[in-house]
């Protein structure tokens, strides 16, 4: 079955006016059609969980396998399999195994610290624990930090009678705004790294904008918090009792400081360079991905496996992410060229919506646009979209357009909030909280929370920051 319709798209392919793939992919030759293989996968993402989640759980990787091939096949096919292999090398061997590992070493490294005790859920003590999330969220990623804080989160509110503005406030910010500050923050970032942007910069340029959201949110949820608890009282005993907080797996954290030195050293150390299937790698980012390697091994034998497990550490979340950003950095291959081509290609209707009548970048718009493509598709591929739209420099961006890198950054990482959906970390979270009893908005409910409140949080950061 697959073959037949593989032939049929390649013929499509063809007929559409085109140069052969090269190193480079001519993309403004390329029609819409090379597009359709990503839109179909972001949707996947989007909409199995919900309309058929049995289903995606059992089938989530060949789904996104398929995609994948409707790209590959047809290239192979219409411009000889040597295009589709150094394609699918260079791809790999630059962006997805780099991209996997970091996630993997922080994913392991965070399943190995463990939070126990207990303190009451007062206000201004939740207020903090918000706080020390959002803070951590930068150092070991949204979805370590998420998976670190979210029991103890709970533990200091299973007591109270209205606890699922808690657990939205922390969504909002532990997982999602809180990691804009470095590459290991969120997945959007380290892609930008790979394709050049400084480790640091993210750290001053979206600082402003970070500062701004986490305190006028960590505000509004205490204001939201006091009302509630003055409110409701103690109106049931608390099933963990208050005592002392310990954290465990401590030497996890010296692992972190290790994955930052290795990241820092592949963008700061020339050690040569080979040449794999066409594609040129440089040797300290190949030292940095086995330094990940290691730092994975490590964690994982000095980590009490009796610690994870209180942690309700498993290995389904990041193997759901390594099967399905297979598929996404496949099938973004021609997109990605397509991008290139500017005014001159496909996606020329796009790139009018985030110009100006001057030509120049119309900085609130990619904020939007990129924030409400990542509310509800995968933010990291949705940031590649508007970085490659912008022109894709880094170089460039980090300075003439850094107000436009900024947008493009803010807009992948803050509204992945908007929705249960937009950011990884997002659905765990949810999942957990439920089958700790929190009463959880559904889908819907949960955007009415997100539009009373995150919206209006965006328009300001836009009038404040990207209104050029």
């Amino acid at each position: 079955m697959l073959r037949p319709l593989s032939l049929t798209l390649a013929a499509a392919l063809t007929l559409l006016p085109q140069a052969a793939f090269a190193a480079e992919f001519d993309g403004a030759s390329l029609g819409f059609v090379w597009a359709l293989p990503f839109v179909g996968i972001l949707l996947s993402i989007a909409l199995f969980p919900l309309l058929a989640p049995h289903f995606w759980e059992h089938h989530q990787g060949k789904i996104a396998g398929l995609w994948g091939l409707l790209v590959l096949v047809p290239m192979a096919l219409a411009f000889g399999p040597m295009t589709a292999v150094h394609a699918l090398a260079h791809t790999a061997l630059l962006e997805y195994i780099p991209f996997i590992l970091l996630l993997l070493a922080l994913f392991t490294v965070a399943g190995g610290i463990l939070v126990r005790g207990n303190i009451h859920g007062a206000p201004g003590t939740n207020t903090i624990l918000l706080g020390i999330g959002t803070v951590l969220a930068s150092f070991i990623g949204t979805t370590g930090a998420s998976m670190v804080m979210i029991r103890p989160v709970m533990r200091a509110n299973d007591d109270r009678q209205h606890n699922v503005h808690v657990i939205v406030f922390f969504i909002f910010l532990v997982s999602n705004i809180g990691g804009s500050l470095t590459p290991l923050g969120d997945p959007p970032l380290f892609l930008g790294f790979l394709r050049g942007v400084d480790f640091f910069w993210t750290t001053t340029h979206l600082f402003p904008e970070t500062l701004f959201a986490s305190a006028l949110l960590l505000a509004l949820f205490f204001v939201i918090d006091l009302v509630i608890y003055r409110r409701e009282g103690r109106m049931r005993p608390d099933p963990t009792p208050d005592n002392p907080v310990r954290v465990i797996g401590g030497f996890n954290f010296l692992l972190i400081f290790i994955i930052i030195a290795a990241i820092l050293m592949s963008a700061t150390t020339d050690l040569g360079r080979m040449t794999v299937l066409g594609t040129e790698i440089e040797l300290a980012n190949a030292l940095r991905d086995l330094i990940m390697i290691a730092v994975t091994i490590i964690s994982l034998k000095v980590t009490p496996k009796a610690n994870r497990a209180e942690n309700g550490f498993s290995w389904g979340p990041i193997k759901e992410v390594a099967k399905l950003f297979a598929g996404i950095f496949i099938a973004i291959i021609p997109v990605l060229a397509m991008l290139k081509a500017g005014a001159n290609g496909a996606f020329a209707p796009l790139v009018a919506l985030v110009s100006n009548p001057d030509g120049s970048a119309n900085n609130a718009a990619y904020f939007w646009l990129t924030g409400g493509l990542s509310s509800f598709l995968d933010n990291a591929p949705t940031y590649l979209v508007f970085f490659e739209l912008a022109g894709g420099n880094p170089q460039q961006l980090m300075t003439a357009g850094a107000m436009t890198l900024a947008a493009i950054s803010a807009g992948a990482v803050f509204m992945g909030a908007n929705s249960y959906i937009g950011n990884a970390p997002n659905f765990m979270v949810y999942a957990i909280a439920r089958e700790g009893g929190v009463k959880m908005p559904s889908f819907f409910g949960y955007l009415l929370w997100s539009g009373a409140i995150l919206i209006p949080t965006f328009l300001l950061i836009t009038l404040l920051f990207f209104r050029g």
